[in-house]
């Protein structure tokens, strides 16, 4: 189809080749000022598609630099050959699981044939944006929200190849898609903090609660050790109001054991 299309010239017909050729005399007839009509410029990032009597000349796309064209016959449109890119407007989407979720996105593509550009879309930008939105929904709602959520670059990726697969005719390349931001409910944004608090508190509980045996277990295996030494038990004793003592702020009444009595209640 494209060199259909850059061979499109050459059946311009009888008359197509004597309106040309009357073209190349008025320009000879004006030089040096039809020069300045004829020659024009096109920047390095930009190619010019010249019309012949409305088709496209053999060779398709020129520049960057110079080309030549013929007063009166010729007009030509540039293409931006650079990396373009847009926002995708947030998009209210249903989901696989029946929650509606808000969407953005952004698209990077760029023009790789400048001749299918012009020739086969009347704007190539414009039909780009509006296919990306429309593929946005539809990849959207064959997920579920967990899904959304999680797999963004799985979503962008499968974006990005249906959106290069549909504008390949068009003369498109899509270089990338990604996923912006997916906006909830507020009632569900509620939901989702209520259940991962629970989830939280159900979590620390747990631990907790094997703290609790450890120590438990731990504290066993100490009476264990202290029952084989009865003096342990009155030195774990002194330890522990040791470490009452180092606060200063409480009072202590220290039971003082019988058995240390009864040497002075006989001397009595």
């Amino acid at each position: 189809m494209q060199a259909a299309l850059e061979s499109s010239d050459t059946d311009n017909g009888l008359c197509g080749w004597i309106i040309v050729a009357l073209s190349i005399l008025l320009m000879l007839a004006t030089l040096p000022l039809s020069i300045w009509m004829c020659i024009k410029i096109v920047k390095e990032y930009e190619r010019a598609i010249i019309f012949r009597l409305g088709r496209i000349v053999r060779g398709g796309a020129k520049g960057p630099g110079l080309f030549f064209i013929l007063p009166c016959t010729d007009s030509f449109i540039n293409v931006d050959m650079r990396t373009i890119t847009f926002d995708i407007p947030p998009q209210e989407v249903l989901t696989k699981d029946s929650v509606t979720v808000s969407v953005d996105g952004v698209v990077y593509y760029r023009v790789q044939n400048a001749t299918l550009a012009v020739a086969n879309i009347t704007n190539a930008d414009a039909a780009t944006r509006l296919l990306a939105q429309t593929t946005l929904r539809n990849v959207l709602g064959t997920k579920n929200l967990a899904e959304i959520l999680s797999d963004r670059n799985e979503i962008a990726h499968s974006m990005q190849s249906t959106l290069d697969d549909a504008t390949d005719d068009w003369g498109i390349k899509v270089e990338r898609v990604e996923i912006k931001d997916v906006k909830l409910p507020q009632q569900l944004q509620r939901a989702m903090a209520a259940e991962a608090e629970a989830s939280r508190e159900a979590r620390a509980k747990v631990i907790a609660a094997e703290g609790e045996v450890n120590a438990s277990r731990a504290l066993k295996e100490a009476s264990l050790v202290i029952a084989e030494s009865p003096s342990g038990l009155q030195l774990r004793y002194l330890q522990t109001l040791n470490t009452i003592a180092a606060e200063k702020n409480s009072t202590i009444i220290f039971p003082l054991p019988m058995d240390m009595m009864q040497a002075f209640m006989k001397r009595d």
